[in-house]
């Protein structure tokens, strides 16, 4: 049989005490993994319809505002975003999306294998619904000197507006 324990013996006081501190190494393992599957995942969120744009000289544009990107894959096929929708179609959708907001950005992207009259049949058609901010996205040249790579994000699209 056990005898029981005294108050005042001093032998058993320290042992029962409870642990106080946290250990935080296991919380702080788990936050540098979803940080790098963050990180390696951030990339390919991007606008999700295969395209290869032109290159072109002009500098990117830095905007704060979501835009809405008309993408022209080399089919000659057109994309809201990452929605098939046909010519017929194209003006009515533009509207329901930006509630008619003739100020609201649109990016046309267009495969640089497809006939430019394509792009101008859906860029016409987008001007002709009223929207006034339409631009062109081209890609950045490879050979850019060390110094303007370094003030551009390495897939910044360059932009080339038509007002």
């Amino acid at each position: 049989m056990a005898a029981p324990i005294l108050r005042g013996d001093t032998r058993w006081r320290g042992r029962y005490r409870p642990m106080a501190e946290i250990n935080v190494t296991p919380l702080v393992d788990v936050m540098l993994v979803l940080l790098v599957v963050f990180m390696v995942a951030a990339p390919l969120l991007t606008v999700g319809v295969p395209v290869d744009l032109p290159q072109t000289q002009a500098p990117p544009i830095t905007d704060p505002k979501e835009p809405l990107v008309i993408s022209i894959n080399g089919e000659g096929r057109i994309f809201i975003q990452d929605t098939d929708v046909s010519s017929d179609a194209l003006v009515p959708r533009l509207q329901a999306i930006t509630g008619e907001n003739p100020d609201a950005l649109v990016y046309v992207r267009a495969d640089k294998s497809i006939d430019y009259g394509r792009v101008l049949e859906v860029m016409s058609l987008i001007s002709a619904a009223g929207y006034r901010k339409v631009s062109l996205i081209a890609q950045s040249p490879k050979g850019l000197p060390a110094k303007a790579a370094a003030n551009t994000l390495p897939a910044a699209p360059a932009l080339a507006t038509n007002h």
